[in-house]
């Protein structure tokens, strides 16, 4: 297992991307089509070599009901072995711990996510291959 991605939700957008691109050196790429505004930045030189190692999202509107911002959201660690994946849904369903899954659009990841609290979740991420069909 190993560390993806931090998400942070932030009300301004552009000034965290351009912190983020143009201080700390990351680069904007490819993000899905998800219904809520945000940028994917990437590290890594090569190509092949490039993750998307900080998500920022939209912070909610001011006078909508959500968390407060601007917050880190979760935390992501990725599986890459099928194994590990129905080892980790195992434990969790053994420990009578609640999660949610996700299918990201246009990818190939399943998502999964556990709340430890209302502020704080972490998020399991792995290629779709890995999850049984029956299961997205």
């Amino acid at each position: 297992m190993q560390l993806d991605h931090a998400t942070i939700v932030t009300p301004d957008l552009d000034a965290a991307r351009r912190f983020f691109v143009d201080v700390v050196g990351l680069e904007e790429g490819d993000r899905p089509p998800f219904g809520v505004a945000g940028y994917w930045l990437y590290a890594g030189g090569r190509a092949a070599d490039r993750r998307p190692v900080i998500h920022l999202v939209a912070a909610t509107p001011p006078g909508h009901v959500g968390r407060a911002s601007p917050r880190i959201d979760h935390i992501a660690l990725r599986l890459d072995d099928g194994a590990q994946w129905d080892a980790l849904l195992a434990r969790l369903d053994a420990a009578g711990i609640a999660y949610q899954s996700a299918v990201v659009p246009l990818s190939g990841e399943v998502q999964l996510f556990v709340a430890l609290a209302d502020t704080v979740v972490i998020e399991f991420v792995t290629a779709a291959r890995h999850v049984p069909r029956a299961s997205l």
